[in-house]
């Protein structure tokens, strides 16, 4: 009975692909599980940090630090749902920007069956691939250009009070590395990732800042003497 069961299911199935049957509403469990990952994407995992507006923060704002000592920012959240012979099956992928504030950033991207898991092995990810950004005060020694596939970001060097003027991804890696003066510009792509490694290699690409070292004056008794 099982078997000629699912031989009916089977040709019901290939005839409502063809168009031959109307399409049957989704049931009810598939309806539970639509409103569950709708709850799940709405629902904040942290408190939102309230921020000044663009082009008014002060040179000594930073985002608050989690109890780990890191900013930890989620970037993106991606749906991907794969069609099988059995079904649909649903995935996440979470962009996630970890940062000291002292000059150490890094980003990943996790992927697992739930958002809390994505988001956690991104995290766990990203505090591993942290790199040390060279920083002139509160802002970048020189300007740089970074590239990443279709992305390009300018970064500019900024006077103090003049805040982060940056896209979303860009002021997360900003925020996580503490620069807190800084003109940026994303032309072509807008791809979060993308932005978020062309920033990575402007950022990686930058010369440290060594400053001029005064040369003490030499004395008339050190010349007699001589």
């Amino acid at each position: 009975m099982e078997r000629e069961d699912k031989i009916k299911e089977d040709k019901l199935r290939e005839e409502r692909r063809r168009g031959k049957l109307p399409k049957l509403t989704p049931k009810v469990n598939e309806v539970d599980m639509e409103k569950e990952v709708t709850a799940i994407e709405v629902e904040p995992a942290e408190p939102v940090v309230k921020k000044p507006r663009r082009g008014k923060a002060p040179p000594s704002y930073i985002p608050a630090a989690g109890e780990s000592g890191f900013i930890e920012k989620v970037i993106t959240i991606n749906r991907v749902t794969k069609v099988t012979k059995g079904g649909k099956k649903l995935s996440f992928s979470a962009l996630v920007v970890v940062g000291d504030t002292k000059g150490k950033v890094g980003y990943s991207l996790g992927k697992a069956g739930e958002v809390a898991t994505a988001i956690k092995k991104a995290l766990l990810l990203a505090k591993r691939s942290m790199v040390t950004i060279p920083l002139k005060g509160s802002t970048i020694p020189h300007e740089v250009l970074g590239e990443w596939g279709a992305a390009r970001v300018l970064l500019k060097p900024a006077s103090d009070g003049t805040g982060v003027i940056a896209a979303g991804p860009v002021r997360a890696i900003c925020d996580g590395a503490g620069i807190r003066n800084i003109l940026t510009k994303c032309h072509r792509s807008n791809n979060p990732i993308n932005v978020i490694k062309a920033t990575m290699d402007g950022l990686s690409r930058l010369k440290p800042f060594n400053p001029p070292v005064e040369s003490t004056p030499v004395s008339e008794e050190s010349h007699a003497t001589a």
